[in-house]
Parts: structure tokens; C-alpha cells; sequence
């Protein structure tokens, strides 16, 4: 409850700040800003319940598994990302600064290379230890769930 809490502190926050720099760079009145508000409010409400609503159909075991996955990806960019920085200034070595070049097929500098530069630390010439790093993260989070969803099996079959 306590993340929950925290959680919803800093997004409302980050709404104020947000509102205050708005506010403070513009010339208009609190109408626009207001209306604007209430209008956003309106809307996340309505995406909010169309999101439950076809939540509410979709397993939640196919939910949990696809949501899984898509953190594990973003996890491991984010571990590759960190060791191409760490080894860009030297702190690691990069083991191979070019394994291969997709630029030819999809640069970085693309709207859809930067978007999965965003979402799964994509590069389109990675270095080995950012390619490391990146298989490394994959391989201990699905080791870790495989154990994590193992230990109940075993323990229910302990109780009988």
C-alpha cells in the first residue's frame, strides 16, 4: 500500500510541475489550463475503463506471462545500454566496439530505431559487452521466474 502510495505521489507531482511550467510560460489565463485539465481528466477515464473492460477478457496467466516478457526486454536494454555506457567511458571493456552494422536496415537515428532503442535498448551496432549484458539479463530473469514459479509446485506438493 505504501508503493501505491508513493506511486501515486510522485505521478500527481509531476502533473503539478508539469501544469506549473505550462502555466509559467504561457501568457493565458487559467481557462484554457483548466479546461485542458478537465478534458485530460475525461479522458483517462474513458481509456481507464476501455482498458478494464478488455482486460477484464484477457486471462490474467496470458496477461502476467506477456507482461513478463516485455519488462524482461526493457530491463535487458536498459543493462545493455548502461554497459555500452560504462564502456564507452572506459570503466569496462567493450569486448569488440562494432559486432555488426544494421544501419543499413534500421538506423538509430530513425523514428522506429530510437523507439526500440527506447523500449528494448536496440542499437544498430552494439558492442559485445552491451550484447553480453543484454543476453546476461534475459538468461537470470527467466532463470529467476522458472524458479519463482517452481518453489509453490513444490511446496503444495510437500503439504500432501
Amino acid at each position: 500500500a505504501v508503493v501505491v502510495a508513493v506511486a501515486i505521489l510522485r505521478e500527481g507531482s509531476e502533473v503539478v510541475l508539469f501544469l506549473y511550467g505550462v502555466v509559467a510560460s504561457t501568457q493565458t489565463g487559467p481557462g484554457p489550463l483548466l479546461l485542458g485539465g478537465l478534458l485530460g481528466v475525461a479522458a483517462g477515464a474513458l481509456v481507464s475503463w476501455l482498458i478494464y473492460r478488455g482486460l477484464v477478457a484477457i486471462p490474467l496467466k496470458r496477461l502476467f506471462s506477456v507482461t513478463s516478457a516485455l519488462i524482461a526486454l526493457v530491463a535487458a536494454g536498459m543493462a545493455g545500454q548502461a554497459a555500452a555506457i560504462l564502456a564507452g567511458a572506459d570503466l569496462i571493456p567493450a569486448w569488440g566496439y562494432q559486432l555488426w552494422d544494421t544501419s543499413w536496415l534500421l538506423p538509430d537515428a530513425t523514428l522506429t530505431g530510437k523507439a526500440l532503442h527506447a523500449l528494448v535498448g536496440y542499437s544498430d551496432r552494439p558492442m559485445g559487452v552491451q550484447l553480453a549484458a543484454y543476453v546476461a539479463t534475459l538468461l537470470v530473469l527467466l532463470v529467476a521466474g522458472r524458479l519463482v514459479h517452481q518453489a509453490p509446485s513444490r511446496q503444495a506438493a510437500a503439504q500432501h
